[in-house]
């Protein structure tokens, strides 16, 4: 499938794919412009309204012969440390599996950005060396927004303004790449939705990188990420559930946070976590009902995702579909809309009630850095 190589504008003048609603349908092609009419009244839109960080800094270490390397954080600051993915010299305009090897670098070393100042190597991960955790001082949001650019690929023609990166509803600076599929929502389509009898409702989910350039830490991703569920979100899918309405998230990221807190708590509250659960085929979806989310391919963690929605067979079928229909790929390509198969889900309720409960299905991701740093935080309860 093709990637699109730029920003699209308008922004909502790009494909939906809508995928059928039974086995026996078929998917159906629109514009997002039209996307209120797959959907009825009593529907929920959940939206990630995380803003895109400038995750991509460049790099000296120090005390080493001068050569440029790149960090790319996983995602925000907290309290003056960042985690970040280290990568050799170049920059996006080099595939990202062809750059050159970063140095080994150990607890204690210094790196330094392009103000001049120090960033301390504080934790580095024991399976994936290039995974660090730095020390950027108290000014480290100055640092990152000084001196960062947003994190963007080969298959892009131009270096990408900040602008470019964020949704039109973006909030807390939380994403370390762009939640991608909220791109094209323009305020026209949300009003439209509001007009038809659709709610909207916003979580924060920091979105993680989708390429190291590592094969073993790619094959890790998703990493552990942060996000926060408001009360009145969990109230509103509470509601959408009363009359038989759909969920339908907007991205994988939103999808990745409700059915975390959902498994953490045995129910969806509100409050912050860190997701570590890894959703693909065998995971039982308990929150969700529809998927509005870009093209990936199979062997994507992305694709894995959409396998808890329908069974692996249909979901590389709408992909060979979309590709013969020449829909465009990546974060700035179209969309596809999908619903959860009612019989695929049932079987995977029926498949993990037959399971021991010590070989649990919806599998949680170690974390890479170990121990409880990425158990939930406090929650509040609606």
């Amino acid at each position: 499938m093709r990637p699109a190589h730029a920003p699209r504008y308008p922004r909502d003048d790009v494909r939906l794919l809508i995928g059928p609603e039974s086995a026996r349908g078929q998917p159906r092609h629109a514009r997002v412009s039209a996307l209120t009419d797959a959907l009825v009244p009593g529907d929920l839109v959940v939206l990630n309204d995380a803003s895109t960080l400038p995750g991509s800094l460049e790099a000296h270490l120090v005390g080493d012969e001068p050569s440029s390397l790149e960090l790319r954080l996983t995602g925000p600051p907290e309290g003056g440390r960042v985690r970040a993915v280290l990568f050799g010299p170049g920059d996006w305009r080099l595939d990202t599996d062809e750059r050159p090897a970063p140095p080994t670098l150990s607890v204690g070393d210094v790196l330094q950005l392009a103000d001049g100042a120090p960033a301390h190597v504080v934790a580095i991960d024991d399976v994936h060396p290039r995974l660090l955790e730095l020390d950027l001082g108290p000014r480290a949001w100055r640092r990152i927004y000084r001196w960062g650019r947003p994190v963007q690929y080969r298959h892009l023609d131009e270096p990408l303004a900040m602008w470019a990166v964020q949704t039109l509803f973006a909030g807390p600076p939380w994403a370390a790449e762009m939640p991608s599929a909220g791109r094209p929502l323009s305020w026209r389509v949300l009003a439209a939705l509001r007009q038809r009898g659709i709610a909207i409702a916003t979580l924060t989910h920091a979105a993680g990188l989708s390429a190291t350039g590592d094969r073993a830490l790619d094959a890790a991703l998703p990493l552990p990420e942060r996000y926060r569920i408001p009360v009145s979100t969990v109230e509103a899918i509470a509601s959408a559930r009363r009359s038989q309405g759909r969920v339908v998230a907007v991205g994988t990221t939103v999808v990745r946070a409700l059915e975390d807190a959902h498994l953490t708590h045995g129910r969806l509250v509100a409050g912050e976590g860190r997701a570590t659960l890894r959703i693909g085929p065998q995971h039982q979806l308990a929150v969700v009902d529809g998927l509005l989310t870009g093209m990936h391919a199979p062997g994507e963690s992305h694709f894995e995702l959409l396998e808890a929605f329908v069974p692996p067979a249909a979901a590389a079928a709408l992909h060979e579909h979309a590709a013969h229909e020449g829909y465009l790929a990546h974060e700035f390509g179209d969309l596809a809309l999908i619903w959860a198969d009612p019989h695929w889900v049932e079987a995977r309720r029926d498949s993990n009630e037959s399971r021991p409960r010590s070989r649990c299905s919806s599998r949680r991701a170690r974390s890479p850095w170990g121990g409880n740093d990425f158990a939930p935080g406090p929650t509040s309860h609606p």
